[in-house]
């Protein structure tokens, strides 16, 4: 996957922060989605002729048997990637130009599985089943991404966030029976 670069400065740009179970949608020349993305999925697509481009940030790939709650839906990236599709489309898009990209998937926690792995099989078999080619990614790994995309132009950045320093944990020690503070 070659990948062209480009300097442009997006610091006048209006952003838009895309949070989990949400999707964001654009032809705008001075628009700039951004996320932040740990175990997540963040798909941008863009059609290249209409320059319509799109991001959403999925939790998880697709619910579980038991969940048929309506309102969980938006975590599920089998519900965000539709969605996003479909709002592209509305706005003039043409399925068959999609070109897209893909950010996150990392591992964040040894406790929590393989939740970040999933997200990226499960995106990169959706595209690969809708025939939308994948132009970039940047997936896996142990740390969290910060992701901005500009959608009229189907260009993104994605920094890797390290952990600056190490959370220092406080002891909590309780106050002594029948004591009180006042403030």
């Amino acid at each position: 996957m070659a990948e062209t670069t480009m300097k442009i400065n997006i610091n006048n740009f209006k952003r838009i922060d895309v949070m989990q179970g949400e999707k964001q949608v654009s032809s705008e020349d001075d628009v700039v989605f951004s996320t932040v993305l740990g175990s997540c999925i963040a798909a941008c697509l863009y059609d290249p002729i209409a320059k319509i481009g799109g991001m959403n940030h999925f939790l998880l790939a697709e619910p579980s048997g038991s969940d048929h709650d309506p309102n969980s839906l938006k975590r599920y990236g089998v519900y965000a990637m539709e969605v996003l599709i479909n709002a592209m489309l509305a706005k003039g898009a043409h399925r068959n130009r999609l070109r897209a990209r893909l950010y996150g998937g990392a591992t964040m926690r040894s406790g929590f599985g393989d939740i970040g792995i999933k997200n990226a099989e499960f995106a990169r078999r959706f595209l690969q089943d809708e025939h939308i080619l994948l132009n970039a990614e940047d997936i896996g790994g142990t740390t969290a991404r910060r992701v901005d995309f500009c959608p009229a132009l189907g260009l993104a950045r994605c920094r890797h966030v390290e952990n600056q320093r190490p959370v220092e944990r406080l002891e909590v020690v309780p106050d002594k029976a029948g004591d009180v503070t006042f403030f």
